[in-house]
């Protein structure tokens, strides 16, 4: 997990989150993870699965945020210094006691469940409001 204490201005700022980030032009979801995650860490996933996908209705005010939402559990390398805060393993059973958006330790228990599923998170000046989800069967 990425606890966001580098950056400033950040949306996201004493906050912890997953790794990843904006897509570049051409890039598949996979190909996004896979960067934004050796990116941020120094550490190169194999196997990315993607779990779900959010979207957040005008999350920053104005813009919509869809995110695809991956796990991996096989990695290369060594973990780097982060420009955007401090990097942590945390075990599972401890992540939603962290300060996280309201939304992600909603969706955190999801993954659990080994069910692809897609939701939609409404927030209003950052406070959460809502969310809708649908798991789909295999």
């Amino acid at each position: 997990m990425l606890h966001r204490t580098k950056r400033k201005n950040d949306i996201h700022e004493g906050r912890w989150n997953g790794l990843g980030g904006k897509m570049e032009r051409g890039e598949t979801p996979e190909e996004c993870v896979v960067r934004e995650v050796q990116e941020e860490s120094g550490l190169k996933i194999v196997y990315p699965k993607l779990r779900g996908v959010l979207t957040f209705p005008g999350f920053d005010g104005e813009n919509d945020w869809i995110v695809f939402l991956f796990t991996a559990n096989r990695f290369k390398g060594k973990l780097i210094d982060s420009d955007e805060g401090d990097l942590e393993w945390i075990p599972d059973a401890k992540v939603t006691a962290l300060h996280l958006w309201e939304g992600d330790k909603i969706f955190m228990r999801w993954l659990k469940k080994h069910r692809f599923f897609s939701a939609k998170f409404i927030y209003k000046k950052g406070k959460f409001k809502d969310h809708l989800v649908c798991f789909h069967t295999p």
